[in-house]
């Protein structure tokens, strides 16, 4: 029986953004299957890539361990080193074509909630305007917009 997900107030859905999937292979970190598997980015000497459940990354153990984050840097000043790590080594973080980067704003996190394109921006011009307008060019030749949308948390460490 698979056991409920840890919450991640930083990333609340990791199985829709798909950095959390179903699986049966044994976690690296503590030895046990427990039914999901991490498949975002892992940033550490050893190869961890698909090997940690949600739960090692949750606890902050696959952290400690290993010395990983899981997210490829931060933007944003003023914050307190709890979110922080709570952000680098305790959240599933997410794929991107470029180096992904975590933002922060008056000193907490920002919610990661999925990729979307130019499509789903243009209704929502309130995710483009923390950004001040500015929007990153295209990739590999395609027409589609890719940009992250992030809700900050309140009180949420």
């Amino acid at each position: 029986m698979t056991e409920p997900l840890p919450e991640f107030p930083y990333h609340p859905d990791p199985i829709a953004t798909g950095a959390v999937v179903p699986s049966d292979t044994t976690c690296v970190c503590c030895g046990q299957a427990r039914g999901y598997l991490y498949t975002g980015p892992v940033y550490s000497v050893d190869d961890l890539a698909d090997r940690l459940c949600p739960w090692c990354i949750a606890d902050g153990t696959a952290a400690g361990r290993y010395e990983a984050t899981f997210t490829g840097g931060a933007v944003g000043d003023d914050v307190p080193i709890e979110v922080f790590v709570a952000v680098a080594g305790r959240t599933p973080g997410f794929p991107g074509w470029q180096e992904p980067q975590w933002y922060f704003h008056c000193g907490d996190g920002a919610a990661f909630l999925g990729a979307v394109g130019a499509a789903e921006l243009a209704a929502r011009p309130d995710a483009i305007a923390p950004t001040g307008g500015r929007r990153p060019g295209m990739a590999s030749g395609r027409k589609t917009l890719r940009r992250l949308v992030v809700q900050p948390l309140q009180g949420v460490t």
